[in-house]
């Protein structure tokens, strides 16, 4: 770990407290769908979605949802609420890769929320034959574990504490040997945005969104986003156009 990521912090109080908004942020995901309806569909290929530290499949609907009428195979995790890595979740999400990815007969893109995003960049250092690529929504992977504020969440979910190496596929912070795309906020509440940036490559990006955290999952912004990135053509991956309207939506990460 960098010593960067060391002195990372978590958001501010006040940040936290602007987490609420991600009720209004579900209700323009609403209002936007018909506008959504415009981003290009999908191929048929299989994705798999991660849900954040204690959510469910229920908290990944509204995305699953949307995927599925782009046109793509989609799949909730399909093991409750997300605890943490307790006895039999890595054994089980790398089962269901493998039934996805032997069910479609191709490989399979993978979408993380949070806590699901660290899983998503594991799970496809495990198994790149497998993956096709990898999104992840506000996921810490690059910063301290405890530059989040929801660290004592983990530790009471999970049973573990927060700086035990116990994550699988190796380092957290070295980027997948897949097209990966990591997707951030400034204004998140909950992780530190600079721990959910992603190192450009010719095979990885950041795209930045003005959200909050518990609202990116049905962020119109990243709905779509995400519905751009599943849609590229396999093989053929090509880094987020933020040229003409994007540029209005999507700020440069880089800035």
């Amino acid at each position: 770990m960098s010593a960067t990521a060391q002195t990372l912090r978590p958001p501010s109080r006040t940040l936290m407290f602007l987490e609420g908004r991600a009720i209004h942020e579900f209700g323009a995901f609403l209002g936007a769908l018909p506008l959504l309806s415009l981003a290009p569909r999908g191929d048929g290929h299989p994705v798999l979605v991660l849900p954040g530290l204690v959510a469910s499949d229920t908290s990944t609907r509204p995305l699953r949802s949307f995927l599925k009428n782009r046109g793509y195979a989609v799949s909730g995790w399909r093991q409750g609420r997300n605890l943490g890595l307790r006895h039999g979740v890595q054994e089980g999400m790398v089962d269901l890769v493998r039934e996805l990815s032997d069910t479609h007969r191709r490989k399979i893109s993978l979408v993380g929320w949070s806590l699901g995003g660290l899983y998503a960049r594991q799970l496809a250092k495990m198994m790149p034959d497998r993956v096709r690529s990898v999104i992840t929504l506000g996921s810490p992977f690059a910063g301290h574990p405890k530059a989040t504020n929801a660290w004592r969440v983990y530790e009471m979910a999970s049973g573990r504490r927060a700086e035990e190496d116990h994550r699988f596929g190796g380092s957290l912070s070295e980027a997948p040997p897949v097209p990966t795309t990591a997707v951030f906020s400034r204004t998140d509440g909950i992780c530190a945005w600079q721990g959910c940036k992603e190192q450009s490559s010719p095979i990885a990006e950041s795209i930045e969104v003005e959200s909050s955290h518990c609202g990116m999952g049905h962020h119109p912004a990243v709905v779509y986003a995400v519905a751009d990135r599943l849609a590229q053509t396999e093989g053929q991956w090509k880094p987020f156009d933020r040229s003409g309207w994007r540029s209005l939506v999507y700020p440069d990460p880089n800035r």
